[in-house]
């Protein structure tokens, strides 16, 4: 089919609607000479004759009624298909995807994912969770949340959330064993939880700053995690110290499950962020979950990962 071989179709149908050059050039927005060349050149192309003309009348040959019999239904199914698209450029409906470190998805989407599904029920949201930074356009995803620096250059950035403040923190039976560290390097002497980000990535070293002054220690200990909710667990158990978000931890501090130790060498990390392509039509189910993401941060005291 050659580029205008559509539109002068839907011309044929439109001169067969109103058996009329005229009506159809006006239903068309066209001058009734344009619209007569069209179908010439339609004709010509197609090497048929689809319409019988005189002076005052237009009708379809017989080639014409077997044309139109076939293409009324392709056209109304053409129609449809931009409807759908339509519809959705107006309202969140179709097959989202999202890929997210552990902590941006327990921060940042299942705080909202029951109230935006209830409100969006034309929407299926895929969560899919990990650590390892991927390229999210060759993987097929929406869009990404994580650190800043998983984006890469030409993306959009929303910042999700505000800084987000680092604790080092162990369980009172942990500490009955053992004194509580006053400084970073006090930590080569205590059984830490081990964090590697990927199979085949390095270990995680735990930052730290103090008046200006920064350091980042290597760490030791008898269990390694790559999902930030099982080193907090593994804290609580008494397994070792944790080193996470001071929020994440919140629970347990205020349970007495975990004692926070470090805290005026804390490090504060820049929070999370959702990234996507950069490119003007972003689809309206991943526009909605942003304003919902948004409207969550305005009432932070419910999310202490959105306060900042």
């Amino acid at each position: 089919m050659q580029r205008g071989d559509l539109a002068d179709l839907r011309a044929f149908v439109a001169i067969a609607d109103h058996l009329s050059f005229r009506a159809a050039a006006l239903r068309l927005g066209i001058t009734p000479s344009a619209l007569s060349h069209s179908m010439r050149q339609l004709e010509e192309r197609l090497g048929v004759r689809l319409l019988h003309r005189t002076t005052r009348s237009v009708s379809p040959t017989d080639a014409g009624f077997r044309l139109l019999e076939r293409l009324r239904p392709a056209l109304e199914e053409i129609d449809g298909a931009l409807e759908d698209l339509n519809g959705e450029r107006s309202r969140p409906f179709g097959h989202l995807r999202i890929y997210a470190t552990h902590m941006s998805a327990a921060a940042v989407i299942t705080p909202i994912w029951q109230r935006f599904l209830s409100a969006y029920p034309d929407v299926h949201l895929e969560l899919q969770v990990d650590e390892a930074p991927i390229d999210i356009v060759a993987k097929g995803f929406d869009a990404g949340i994580g650190p800043q620096d998983r984006a890469a250059a030409d993306m959009i950035v929303v910042r999700m959330t505000g800084p987000l403040k680092r604790a080092v923190v162990g369980a009172p039976s942990y500490f009955a064993r053992h004194h509580q560290p006053r400084t970073p390097e006090e930590l080569a002497h205590h059984s830490c939880v081990q964090f590697r980000r990927r199979a085949d990535g390095a270990m995680f070293e735990w930052p730290f700053e103090r008046n200006g002054a920064s350091r980042v220690i290597s760490v030791r200990g008898a269990i390694m995690v790559n999902d930030p909710d099982l080193a907090v667990r593994a804290a609580v158990d008494g397994l070792g110290l944790a080193y996470t978000l001071e929020a994440q931890a919140g629970p347990f501090l205020r349970s007495g499950q975990l004692v926070r130790v470090l805290e005026e060498w804390s490090s504060t990390f820049e929070g999370l962020f959702l990234y996507y392509p950069s490119h003007r039509q972003v689809p309206a189910a991943l526009r909605a979950l942003i304003e919902m993401i948004r409207s969550q941060h305005l009432s932070a005291n419910d999310n202490p990962f959105l306060k900042g």
